[in-house]
């Protein structure tokens, strides 16, 4: 499929793929393609920023090849490695046959039949079916020395391998980054990208949302889920519960057959939306009836 041509199109092309997004989401992902700059998401975790990537990918056909960020994780493991142990194996292998010369051996030893293609070597390489989507995820994770190698990538879009020289792409990948905000990612980094702060949807998008994602969910149910959402988030929480909860959730109820919510489904399924224990003690009791009477009296008409 070819990039949108319009704001309009972003959003129906990755609503298409049940990733429903407000119109200023639409607008930085429409010129993140059109430009061809790094879009940089950040919001809290659940909020959907990963799933934007995996929809871009379904929608556009092109392969979405993701960076798994990690305390630690630097330029070599999000390159490139050598396969040590198949080169120890043809190195045995040729003094025991008494095969090729030490620098035949060694071009040998060094070539693309024991490169092993780390997710930003991967992204460099040409596809048939279009550049792909890199989505480098949860950058907040890594360390600043990682930041400043990743700036050089993202600036040329080519990596150097010392056995082999430079790699450039022949079209730059489109890049997702994001981050969940635990600590703060370096400017110069972000002035390459394209900036979003994904935040928590209003009930009408969520309720969308939820439709989209769990649409075997009858709409009574759908919107006494969200509206106990929403007014949770309201709460003094270490963790607050993302659209992911949400949609999780829902599936829960459905699988057990709930029609309506009370405080013993809302008390029997916390772990569905609460992932600290801390957070679900709070709603022992009377709190859980509580938001979930506040909840429906949003849902009055006024």
């Amino acid at each position: 499929m070819n990039k949108p041509t319009s704001i309009d199109a972003v959003q129906e092309m990755l609503g298409a793929q049940g990733y429903i997004c407000g119109r200023a989401l639409g607008t930085v992902v429409f010129l993140s393609l059109t430009l061809g700059r790094p879009l940089f998401l950040e919001g809290e975790a659940g909020v959907g920023k990963t799933e934007i990537a995996k929809a871009l990918a379904a929608a556009l056909g092109r392969k979405l090849i993701r960076l798994q960020c990690y305390e630690g994780l630097d330029a070599s493991s999000a390159v490139y490695e050598w396969n040590f142990p198949a080169q120890m194996v043809a190195i045995r292998t040729a003094e025991a046959t008494g095969g090729a010369d030490r620098s035949a051996l060694t071009t040998e030893l060094f070539s693309d039949d024991y490169l092993i293609e780390r997710p930003l070597l991967e992204a460099m390489r040409p596809d048939e079916n279009g550049a792909p989507i890199l989505l480098i995820d949860e950058l907040d994770r890594t360390d600043a020395p990682f930041e400043a190698f990743l700036l050089e990538a993202l600036s040329d879009f080519q990596v150097t391998i010392p056995e082999m020289g430079t790699i450039k792409a022949p079209e730059p990948p489109i890049v997702i980054l994001t981050s969940n905000r635990t600590r703060e990612v370096h400017d110069a980094l972000k002035r390459r990208c394209l900036y979003h702060w994904v935040d928590y949807p209003g009930f009408e998008r969520e309720m969308e949302i939820l439709a989209a994602r769990a649409p075997e969910a009858a709409e009574a149910l759908s919107r006494e889920v969200v509206a106990f959402v929403q007014a949770l988030r309201t709460e003094d929480l270490f963790k607050k519960p993302g659209v992911a909860e949400t949609i999780d959730w829902a599936k829960c109820l459905l699988a057990l057959d709930v029609i309506q919510l009370s405080p013993e489904v809302i008390a029997d399924t916390l772990g569905a939306i609460l992932k600290y224990q801390d957070d679900i003690a709070k709603l022992h009791g009377s709190e859980a009836k509580r938001i979930l009477d506040q909840a429906k009296a949003a849902l009055e008409p006024a």
